[in-house]
């Protein structure tokens, strides 16, 4: 199901790839933007090691590379950036679900809602670790099942699951981590570096 849904058809990545090859011969110095290219293009090997350990899917991996080739170094700001903006930049924007679990979380516990009922045997460690990576859904949609059984008892499962193999969760009043293609947070992060930079450096630099 989740491969269905968040495919895309690699002849997208060929073809977008290709178009930026063209474009470099339409600039006004190729071998400056050659080397631009180059530079921005240290993000792909790290872009595939993500994608082989299963963090992201091969066309998150893929969108990487070829925003690497087609606009390097892009931005509508006066910020510092570099070849990894856009990946820290779509790192620190996933991080917003795990905040609305926890307010979730939070919210079912201030109301009183048994979400560990059937984890009377799971440790207090990964009752707090639940809550942060996701929530009990009685009807899941596009999210993972992080729970598993042992015997009678309900156990939690962190194991990581490859983003191209791993189907939703289907199962009622279960609980589950958000299924949120990464290809969102990507565009999410390249638009962020169009319009405020770097996300992770701009706040170092406030800071100090």
């Amino acid at each position: 199901m989740y491969n269905a849904f968040s495919e895309i058809d690699d002849r997208i990545w060929m073809i977008f790839g290709g178009l930026s090859f063209v474009i470099l011969f339409f600039t006004p110095n190729i071998y400056n933007s050659l080397w631009t290219v180059g530079i921005s293009l240290i993000i792909a090997p790290v872009a595939l090691i993500i994608w082989r350990f299963g963090f992201f899917g091969g066309a998150d991996a893929f969108a990487l590379i070829v925003l690497a080739s087609l606009a390097p170094g892009s931005t509508f700001t006066e910020s510092q950036i570099n070849p990894f903006t856009t990946l820290t930049n779509t790192v620190l924007l996933s991080i917003i679900p795990v905040v609305i679990n926890i307010l979730r979380n939070i919210i079912s516990l201030i109301r009183h809602d048994d979400i560990f009922e059937g984890f009377e045997k799971e440790s207090r460690r990964n009752r707090i670790i639940a809550m942060f990576v996701g929530h009990r859904s009685k009807h899941p949609r596009f999210s993972f099942s992080i729970e598993t059984r042992e015997g009678n008892a309900k156990k939690m499962d962190f194991g990581m699951k490859n983003a191209d193999s791993t189907e939703f969760c289907s199962s009622p009043d279960t609980w589950v981590t958000p299924g949120i293609p990464y290809m969102i947070y990507i565009f999410g992060g390249f638009v962020t570096q169009l319009v405020f930079g770097d996300i992770l450096f701009n706040t170092i630099r406030t800071v100090h």
